[in-house]
């Protein structure tokens, strides 16, 4: 017989339990991204940004060929992460680049959170790369893009078919999140969901004017 107890699945991301990778979120590399909006891809980057930073994930900034071809990462990525050092690379899969693996290994983490463009270069390197060597690999969906549709819905069915577990920018928020109790990050996580959530956002915004509610519920 199987007994439930009030307590989440191991699966589930906590803040403490892995490392964000942000890959290449480009000028240069956005021009040819068409499998999602460069305002909703921006959006969902900010998104990913802003949870990290309330939640003090560890994170690594990378980007690729910065001064020479791809442009500089994100404002959205920057303002969150002023002091961070991102880390300028010649190798499509970051997983191959020195730099990168040394702040991996001195993270200390065994979970892996992937977000970046291109989808099916830059996300599949680094995916594939970390499940060959033990690790546990998430991709944030929408905060990833590729060159057509067609690429990026590819890329994400082979990371799956190696264990990639998907999942989506405002879920990744609310995930860290999990419990509305938390009192010290429900005001900056209400607060970016009314920026950056959509339509969640305003049905937060809305409640809360209209109703004098908490809306908040996911």
């Amino acid at each position: 017989m199987i007994t439930a107890t009030a307590e989440a699945g191991s699966a589930l991301l906590t803040p403490a339990d892995h490392l964000l990778i942000m890959i290449d979120h480009q000028s240069q590399m956005s021009f040819a991204t068409k499998s999602i909006d460069a305002i909703m891809l921006r959006n969902n980057a900010a998104l990913v940004s802003n949870a990290a930073r309330i939640f003090d994930v560890a994170t690594i900034l990378t980007t690729v060929a910065e001064k020479s071809f791809s442009g500089p990462i994100y404002d959205e990525i920057k303002r969150e992460f002023p002091c961070a050092p991102i880390i300028d690379r010649t190798t499509m899969n970051c997983w191959e680049d020195e730099n990168v693996i040394a702040a991996v290994n001195a993270s200390g983490k065994e979970r892996i959170v992937l977000a970046g463009l291109w989808t099916s270069v830059c996300i599949v390197g680094p995916a594939l790369s970390a499940i060959d060597q033990g690790y546990e690999v998430y991709v944030i969906a929408d905060a990833c893009g590729d060159v057509s549709d067609e690429a990026h819905e590819r890329a994400m069915q082979r990371m799956i078919q190696m264990g990639v577990r998907p999942m989506t920018a405002l879920q990744y928020m609310l995930e860290l999140q999990r419990d509305w109790a938390r009192a010290e990050t429900y005001d900056a996580v209400t607060g970016t969901a009314k920026i950056y959530g959509g339509a969640y956002g305003l049905g937060i915004i809305y409640a809360k004017a209209i109703l004098g509610a908490d809306a908040h519920e996911g």
